[in-house]
Order: C-alpha cells, then sequence, then structure tokens
C-alpha cells in the first residue's frame, strides 16, 4: 500500500513538473520580471486592449500603471476598445480610461494611424495584443501602422509578444498584391502568415514592408516557453477574447476556415448564432446532402454534421439556416483556409442556378481585399473547383517562409 503510495506521488510530482514546464510567459510576464528595465525612465504610450493581460489575468494596463519604475502616460486604443466595450467596426471616440484616468485615444475612428499631436511628450510606443493568426484581423493593421508612426516621430517601439494562437508552422495564401491593400490586408504577408507578432514586427520592419520603407527602433520582449508547434491550447494560458466572435482559443482555429466566405453574406457561417466561424449555412440548402458530400471529399483534420438553426442576430436574423457544423479532429492536418472553397464547390452542386458572387456584388470589393486578390475570385467563378485555385492560393508560400524564417525567435 505505502509503495502504490509512493508511486502515486511520483507521479503527481513529474506531471506537476511537466505542467510547469510546459507553461509559456508571454511578454509582459517576461518585461516584470526584467523589472520592466527597457521602460525605466521614458515616458510611456501603451497600445492594447482586453487581451493584453498576464497567466492571472491582470491587464497590461493597469500591470504599468501600478509599476513603480514606469511612467504610463497615455493609452491608444485598437478595433473594441482599450477594455472590449465595442463591437466590431464600430468608430471609436477618444475618451478616459476610468480606472486610471488616462486619456485614450483612438485608433480605430478618425484616426488609424498615431499622428504627431496624439504622441506628443511619448518617448516609447508598447504595443501588447493578442493576434489571431489570420492577415485580415485588423490588431496587425494596428500594428503596422503605429511602427511607421514612430519610425516617423523619433519613438521607440517594444512588443510584448504573444503566442500566434494557429502555431508557427501553418502559412496558407496568396501574398496581398497591389491594389488590394487595406485595413483587413495591410502588408504584404499571406493569409495565414505563421508568425507571432513580435516575429512579425520584425518581418515588417526589416523586410522595409511599412510605408515608404521606414524603420522603427523596434525591441521584442520574447516569451519563455513557447515553441513552432503549439496552437493555443497547448500554452495553457487562459484565453481572452480578442473580439465578440473570437469568444474561445479555438475560434482562431474556424476563423480562417469560414472567415473570408463571410465577407460575402451569401451564406451564413455561424455569426448571429452560438457557433461563429463554425458552420457552412443557407435557408435551401440539403443539410444531409451537404454533409455526405463534404465528408465524402476527406478533408484532412474534418468531419462534418448536418446542422439547422435560426440565428439571433446579423444578416439572416430568424431565417431558418440548413447547413454543416464543422468538427476538428485533427487541427495540424487541416488546410485552414481552402474549407471554405470546398463548400462552395460542393453546395454549387445543389443551387447550380446560385451564383453568390454575383447576388452578392456590394460585397466583392471586401472578399477581394481579403482574399488579397480578384484573382481567387475570378479564377474559382469559372467552374466552382478548388483544384483551379490551390497553386494560385499558396503559390507565394515557400519564397515568404523563406524570407519569414530569419525572423523566428522561436523554433
Amino acid at each position: 500500500m505505502k509503495k502504490s503510495i509512493f508511486t502515486v506521488l511520483i507521479l503527481v510530482f513529474f506531471a506537476s513538473s511537466l505542467f510547469s514546464q510546459q507553461k509559456v510567459k508571454t511578454g509582459i510576464e517576461v518585461l516584470r520580471e526584467r523589472n520592466f528595465d527597457i521602460l525605466k525612465g521614458k515616458r510611456v504610450g501603451l497600445i492594447t486592449n482586453p487581451t493584453g493581460v498576464d497567466s492571472q489575468l491582470k491587464s497590461t494596463v493597469d500591470i504599468l500603471f501600478e509599476a513603480d519604475d514606469v511612467n504610463l502616460v497615455v493609452l491608444y486604443a485598437p478595433e473594441h476598445g482599450i477594455r472590449g466595450n465595442f463591437t466590431a467596426g464600430h468608430h471609436l471616440e477618444d475618451e478616459h480610461d476610468e480606472k486610471t484616468n488616462l486619456t485614450v485615444y483612438s485608433l480605430h475612428g478618425k484616426l488609424r494611424k498615431p499622428t504627431p499631436e496624439i504622441l506628443a511628450g511619448v518617448d516609447v510606443l508598447v504595443y501588447d495584443i493578442q493576434d489571431i493568426g489570420s492577415r485580415s484581423y485588423t490588431y496587425i493593421s494596428t500594428l503596422g501602422l503605429a511602427m511607421e508612426a514612430a519610425a516617423e516621430n523619433n519613438i521607440e517601439f517594444v512588443v510584448l509578444d504573444r503566442p500566434n494562437p494557429l502555431g508557427g508552422e501553418k502559412m496558407e495564401g496568396m501574398i496581398t498584391r497591389e491594389g488590394f491593400f487595406s485595413f483587413v490586408s495591410q502588408f504584404a504577408i499571406p493569409y495565414v502568415h505563421g508568425l507571432t507578432v513580435g516575429e512579425l514586427a520584425k518581418f515588417l520592419n526589416y523586410e522595409k514592408l511599412l510605408d515608404k520603407g521606414v524603420q522603427c527602433k523596434l525591441s521584442v520582449v520574447e516569451m519563455h516557453g513557447w515553441t513552432r508547434n503549439m496552437n493555443f491550447t497547448d500554452t495553457k494560458l487562459p484565453w481572452v477574447m480578442s473580439s465578440p466572435h473570437i469568444p474561445r482559443a479555438e475560434s482562431t482555429f474556424f476563423y480562417p476556415i469560414s472567415g473570408i466566405l463571410g465577407e460575402l453574406y451569401g451564406y451564413n457561417i455561424g455569426i448571429g448564432y452560438t457557433l461563429p466561424f463554425e458552420v457552412f449555412a443557407g435557408k435551401d440548402i440539403d443539410a444531409e446532402k451537404l454533409a455526405n458530400d463534404m465528408n465524402a471529399l476527406n478533408i484532412p483534420g474534418l468531419i462534418f454534421r448536418p446542422i439547422h438553426f435560426r440565428p439571433y442576430y446579423s444578416h439572416a436574423k430568424d431565417i431558418e439556416q440548413h447547413g454543416v457544423q464543422i468538427h476538428i479532429i485533427d487541427y495540424n492536418k487541416i488546410p485552414l483556409s481552402l474549407v471554405q472553397f470546398y463548400f462552395l464547390q460542393e453546395v454549387r452542386k445543389q443551387e447550380a442556378d446560385k451564383d453568390v458572387f454575383k447576388e452578392n456584388e456590394h460585397r466583392i470589393s471586401m472578399f477581394d481585399k481579403v482574399c488579397g486578390s480578384d484573382e481567387i475570385r475570378i479564377k474559382f467563378a469559372e467552374n466552382y473547383r478548388v483544384e483551379d485555385i490551390i497553386d494560385i492560393w499558396n503559390k507565394d508560400i515557400p519564397e515568404y517562409k523563406k524570407r519569414a524564417e530569419q525572423y523566428f525567435m522561436y523554433r
């Protein structure tokens, strides 16, 4: 009996040791352990939102504001706001943070890029926001524009690094082409870029991808314990919803699976229901047939099941939808961003007279911007076959990966 208790204790010890070895420390936690060394004696401006927290969910705003050796003087808010109290696309006004009484300048309203006026008196800009690994998510656009402003105003720029929730090995999609740059495709990177926000900052800076090739004085506070084969659920960190439709860490997996299609509004992808980005549905779809057809494709890592629901809000509010729910079986195997095109291919067989592009012409510009070009739409619309676009979609990846690897901080 004593021997078995001893064995159990040994196993518990090793299990707890393994857990501690797996735990990832984010940039803010590493910076705190370093006693905020790179911020001492400087007037600090902070760009963050509710995802800027430590492992105990304390806000980076509060950590820096309360630190004896840090002079936090101003805050800057991306989409959704510093405390997350605004919906997607909401134009924010300047305000005061109730907890710290610091001025909060909006970077998702009249301004997208900090001006010299709102940077006055700032020595260093600190960026601490959780990215989700897909190009069309606007926080990295804010990152790049803020870096440009820092370069133009001779202000240091510090990124407190965080995990790429998709991991550091998946890279998918074409590089944004000239004429298609926008706030949802701000830079010449693939749709799934495979970099942490710190690595991405280095890539943008040293590859001279910022406007006019400017370069800022950049520092990245690296994480401890993160490796490229980790998705967010492997990190043991708590997830703070990065926007209203990314409530869970796993939501970041589904965003590139369906988010491009969602720009058309022609089919429902779960926005307005309890499964954002996790379904493909429409009012006239035969759900059983679609599930069978999608499963027959044997898309690696996925299984589909029929689903029926009524959205509570958004463009299909109160209209019964029929389609498939996407179930992830093996995340590492999924060709994430191509799945939505497989759906369009299969649903076209049911609705041969429905041209989702022609029926939603007012949304085509946004669809193309998110894709990074109109090449994908034009080629796919000819026959609705994924095989026609695979090479176009992924042809930029080998060269991009070769360039990006120079900026890897984690292996």
